[in-house]
């Protein structure tokens, strides 16, 4: 079960860092919504080993339990470069949904300053909006909450280890 998971996990970076050919993993002891906790990212690096951009764990409460969820950014320009989810148990049908290219496309190129924010039912016309999923906005919302919380603390990692 562990292997499977480690390897759905990097499958997950890769897919959400082009270009990257490895990466390196950067830890940090931090305060975080559950007390300390480790965060991990992955800066990814090319053929040459030069860096490319990073991919994060983000997670937070869906609708049901858990949604965990690789995301990858490009911290020069404050774009996400996608979004794959790893764990989800949300409503089958509708917030499992948020699995589906549909959705998960939605996060490429996606600004994230100013925070992510999602609309219904319109298509977005700001580059920080998705649209939530219909009769899912619950695990839409967790989806874009977990992204917002945990970028903050992501990008004060990449801005320390970046002034080293």
């Amino acid at each position: 079960i562990e292997a499977n998971r480690i390897a759905a996990e990097k499958r997950a970076i890769f897919s959400v860092l082009e270009g990257a050919e490895s990466y390196a993993i950067i830890e940090r002891e931090v305060d975080g919504k559950k007390g300390k906790e480790i965060i991990k990212i992955f800066k990814g690096l090319n053929s040459a080993g030069q860096h490319v951009d990073y991919a994060f764990i983000a997670e937070g409460p869906g609708f049901q339990a858990k949604i965990k969820m690789m995301v990858g950014l490009n911290f020069e320009f404050k774009k996400l470069l996608g979004m794959k989810v790893l764990d989800q148990l949300e409503t089958p049908g509708l917030g499992n949904k948020i699995v589906e290219d549909k959705f998960t496309d939605q996060f490429k190129g996606l600004t994230f300053t100013p925070k992510i924010t999602y609309i219904k039912n319109i298509k977005p016309e700001k580059d920080n909006q998705i649209q939530a999923i219909t009769g899912a906005t619950i695990s839409s919302v967790a989806v874009i909450k977990a992204i917002n919380e945990d970028i903050v603390i992501v990008l004060e990692i990449i801005e320390e280890e970046l002034s080293k």
